[in-house]
């Protein structure tokens, strides 16, 4: 039976099959939103008269009154404040989460259904054809079989109770509702294709784990990249390109943690050495294929004639790429998040803060909300507050009672990939043929015919990955072996080995995290955060601060360090084990007083027996928010949370305090060129949205990259549609007749190299000492000259980049600004991508002119490969005041819902790109005060 509805208060609402009518009227300019809107749409298409008020309007949640929903054992209060977040009030864990499942989809349910089609690898069932290799790529991993089988042998029965709970919450909401009720994206897509969403499953929840997993899946690009690199590419250029972790500059997570006595103990055979500190093998490697092989195509519309029809068959087009669970995977994304002790703190209590830099997704990744039980008790159990994902119960990053936690990626080696010599019967191992293990995957398709594929895997089930992924195929051509490997034919197949492709116990965690009181209860819910690996930051009322790494890392032998593909021929390079939990660096009330983690390398690689990984972020950001820090503190000062905000907006950019007192150096002919030089003198470094000077910088960086390493750099890891002439190649390298051939670049602007993070910081850095390097060697191109040394490539680059910002913004100085070259466009992940025009329009947002950039505390990312616009951002920002909950702060990209013309659609975004803080309640008093909306679920 659907559930009923009472209207006591509130809109005209839509909750499980029934529409009521309420007498409180819309303001003006909501009316007039919907009116805007409706106008464009009818505009637009043909039939426009379709897309009515109601039809606008029909989805947006009912936030006031009461609405009873069967399964429920008591009432459920939803309190919702100004921008629309959630505190949810329930009497037990079944009803607090079922409550979360059934709000979520209230407001995000498209996302949640987006999401769990691309974990099962069955976009296609939505979006047709163009959709159909990324689905078998997803397919060829499995993700939603692993998920299943964790849910019926890893998880905890508490664990499955609760996942139970939010997903009859979600089906409440769905019960009786047609697509066109529950989102605008439905309404579109129901004019080409049937589609109707099915129930929601415990399993959907924790499939979406290994999506997080993939997205935060440490070096698997780097070792492609090395892979692809060879060959162009000689083993010295390559390592050039990978240097060493500067722990001597850049400081490690962990100084005093409990990790030393561990040297003497695992020196000693089992250990694999420490050889953390960046690549030494500068030969190739491989990682994972990206999320998915794009394909373009289209697909026969269901109907033919109108317009609306012909626009709306673009839907059967790629959606580019595998939409991005929570982040690119690159050099130079991830996140910050730092703790200090309250004897350094205004308010003598720790303060945390947190901002994972992920993709710039619309909407947000995550979602705010509040989890409270009226009474703690065993019944029910949790109140705890912060961000969550929506499709999955509890709460991922921040505080409860008595402690909060924040999240950065670790970037720990947990994936390798594998040279296989494939047979007609099979796989080389050890000497012998092995069969692999098969299985059929059927792939339906949304207006055209299924497919089925074979997915192959090896004996200890490593999924073939180049069976699905064409740039996995050239690593299987061009990786670099020894000469006692196996004839390698047209190449070797790859295969994976990932922690996450097997099961295990990461929601557990999550509900471990949500309600430990101390120290204790949270290393023991850490322990079951097995993928992905994290750093994880940790404070509480009592005045203690820490950090832990968890996750199932693997060991490895001698003969492997994980930076390239291994032979998977032989036995000796599978992993050995995995690293016990209590071996895993850690520190506690650290004597400095603070502990800050962004990426950087985890301990210092002479002090821990084990290897990690040899891909670190290289530390820029860390060792500036460790700078800011101690600047604060010294002399007796004392840091406030909105000290900690400002930290979090810094901006200054390390790269240019190296290159610029050279660039003003240079001598240039051209008077217009030298009128840029001169934005640089006296610039203080700040990238803010208005400065001009940080325009003209972050544009000599780019082609300074570009003309020293970008145009040496294979095809396969330049951007798509740049094209060179280049010497011609064959299998044993460059030729020596001076041959050129005419290559273009084969990978997505947001991934290509080089991509200007803090890596290659570190390469310029090692180089500037060197200014007769081969690296600084480039040809004239038109009227460009040629540059012999490193000056003379840094007065082409100041040339380049005078001209290239002409044509971008005109040839008066004056009127350029950093800005309006680094904007943020926020995008739908699926219509907004690639659907119509006018669907675009509806669904789309921004730009927003953003300060920050690569490598600094305020990650606003851009790829100097592919120009300046932002790719990466502060996902989120949060600073927890554990003095005083009620006095934290948080901010999302965002907003709490996925409606297009929700009030709160991107109600945060202005306020995010400003750099401000919202309130954040935790009280019930706080709460009360704060809320707008009031809805009671009964039972």
């Amino acid at each position: 039976m659907p559930p009923n509805t009472t209207a006591t208060t509130g809109d005209t609402a839509t909750t499980g099959a029934t529409a009521v009518k309420s007498g409180r009227k819309k303001g003006r300019k909501a009316r007039l939103i919907v009116l805007v809107l409706v106008l464009a749409i009818i505009g637009g298409v043909a039939y426009g008269a379709y897309w009515s008020i109601s039809i606008v309007r029909a989805s947006f949640p009912q936030t006031k009154g009461s609405i009873t929903l069967d399964g429920l054992s008591g009432p459920v209060d939803v309190k919702r404040d100004g921008n629309g977040i959630p505190q949810i009030y329930a009497s037990s864990d079944a009803d607090l989460f079922m409550a979360q499942g059934y709000v979520q989809a209230q407001d995000r349910f498209y996302e949640m259904d987006v999401r769990r089609h691309m974990t099962s690898g069955r976009l296609s069932e939505m979006f047709g054809k163009g959709q159909v290799k990324n689905d078998e790529f997803l397919r060829t991993l499995g993700w939603d079989r692993i998920a299943k089988e964790e849910y019926d042998t890893k998880l905890s029965a508490s664990t499955k109770k609760y996942l139970q709970a939010y997903a009859k919450g979600v089906n409440a909401y769905l019960q009786g509702k047609d697509g066109k009720d529950i989102s605008l994206e439905y309404a579109a897509l129901s004019f080409t294709n049937d589609y109707q969403p099915r129930k929601w499953t415990p399993v959907d929840s924790v499939s979406w784990l290994k999506a997080m997993a993939w997205d935060l899946r440490g070096n698997m690009q780097d070792e492609i990249d090395r892979a692809l690199m060879t060959s162009r590419l000689g083993p010295q250029q390559i390592q050039d390109l990978y240097p060493q972790y500067p722990y001597s500059r850049n400081k490690p997570i962990v100084h005093e943690g409990q990790y030393s006595e561990l040297t003497s103990t695992f020196q000693q055979g089992g250990a694999t050495g420490a050889a953390q500190g960046g690549t030494g093998a500068a030969q190739g490697g491989t990682g994972a294929a990206q999320g998915g092989t794009g394909t373009t195509g289209s697909s026969t519309s269901s109907t033919a004639g109108s317009a609306l029809t012909s626009q709306l068959a673009g839907l059967y087009k790629v959606l580019d790429d595998v939409p991005t669970a929570v982040g690119v995977n690159g050099q130079g994304i991830g996140s910050n998040s730092w703790v200090v002790s309250g004897k350094y703190t205004i308010s003598k209590k720790p303060l945390l803060a947190n901002d994972p830099h992920l993709s710039a997704s619309l909407p947000s990744v995550w979602y705010q909300m509040g989890l409270h039980c009226r009474s703690v008790s065993s019944k029910c159990q949790y109140d705890v507050t912060g961000y969550t994902f929506a499709g999955m119960p509890g709460v991922i990053i921040g505080h409860n009672a008595d402690i909060a936690w924040g999240m950065t990626n670790s970037g720990v080696d947990v994936t390798d990939l594998y040279l296989e010599k494939v047979t007609a019967n099979g796989y080389l191992y050890d000497g012998k043929v092995r069969p692999f293990k098969t299985r059929e995957e059927t792939i339906d398709v949304a207006g055209g015919k299924s497919k089925t594929i074979v997915v192959r895997q090896t004996a200890d089930g490593m999924p073939l990955l180049s069976d699905r992924d064409d740039e996995l195929v050239q690593v299987g051509r061009k990786a670099t072996v020894n000469t006692a490997a196996p004839d390698r034919g047209d190449g070797y197949g790859i295969a994976l080995r990932w922690t996450a492709l097997d099961p295990g116990t990461s929601m557990d965690a999550v509900f471990a995290l949500d309600r430990a009181a101390g120290w204790n209860d949270f290393r023991s819910a850490a322990a079951l955060f097995d993928v992905p690996s994290q750093n994880l930051v940790y404070a509480d009322t009592d005045n203690h601060i820490g950090y832990t790494l968890p996750g199932r890392i693997p060991t490895r032998s001698s003969a492997d360090d994980g930076s390239i593909p291994a032979p998977g021929w032989e036995s000796k390079y599978r992993w050995t084990g995995f690293i016990k939990q209590d071996e895993l660096p850690y520190e506690y009330d650290p004597a400095r007083g603070y502990i800050v983690t962004a990426n950087q390398a985890v301990v210092d690689k002479d002090k821990y027996p084990y290897t990690l990984t040899t891909d670190w972020g290289y530390g820029t950001r860390s060792q500036r928010i460790t700078d800011l820090i101690e600047s604060k503190i010294k002399d007796g000062g004392k840091i406030s949370t909105d000290d900690m905000r400002q930290m979090q907006l810094d901006n200054s950019s390390e790269i240019a305090k190296l290159l610029v007192p050279k660039l003003l150096k240079i001598n240039l002919d051209d008077k217009d060129v030298r009128e840029a030089q001169k934005l640089l003198e006296g610039w203080d470094y700040t990238q803010d949205a208005d400065s001009a000077a940080a325009a003209y910088f972050n544009a000599v960086w780019r082609n300074v990259l570009k003309l020293a390493f970008g145009n040496k750099l294979p095809k396969e890891l330049r951007v798509k549609g740049q094209c060179l002439w280049v010497d011609k190649i064959d299998s044993t390298g460059p030729l020596d007749d001076d041959t050129k051939v005419r290559e273009c670049g084969q990978r997505d602007a947001d991934q290509a190299q080089p991509d200007g993070g803090d890596r290659w910081f570190e390469v310029v850095r090692k180089l500037m000492d060197k200014p007769d390097s081969d690296w600084w060697k480039t040809p004239a191109s038109g009227t460009r000259p040629k540059a012999e040394n490193r000056d003379q490539l840094f007065a082409r680059a100041m040339i380049d980049a005078r001209w290239e910002l002409t044509a971008k913004l005109g040839k008066d100085i004056d009127t350029w600004s950093w800005g309006r070259l680094h904007r943020l466009f926020l995008k739908n992940q699926t219509l907004g991508t690639e659907g119509p025009k006018f669907l675009q329009y509806v669904l789309n947002r921004g730009p927003w002119k953003l300060s920050g950039g690569e490598a600094t505390v305020d990650a606003t990312g851009w790829n100097a490969a592919g120009g300046y616009g932002v790719v990466w951002v502060p996902s989120m920002r949060m600073v927890v005041n554990l003095a005083d909950l009620d006095k934290s702060r948080w901010i999302n990209l965002t907003g709490a819902s996925g409606h297009a013309y929700s009030a709160h659609y991107i109600d945060q975004t202005g306020k995010w790109a400003k750099g401000e803080l919202l309130p954040w309640s935790f009280s019930g008093g706080a709460v009360d005060k704060s809320t707008s909306d009031s809805l009671v679920l009964e039972p």
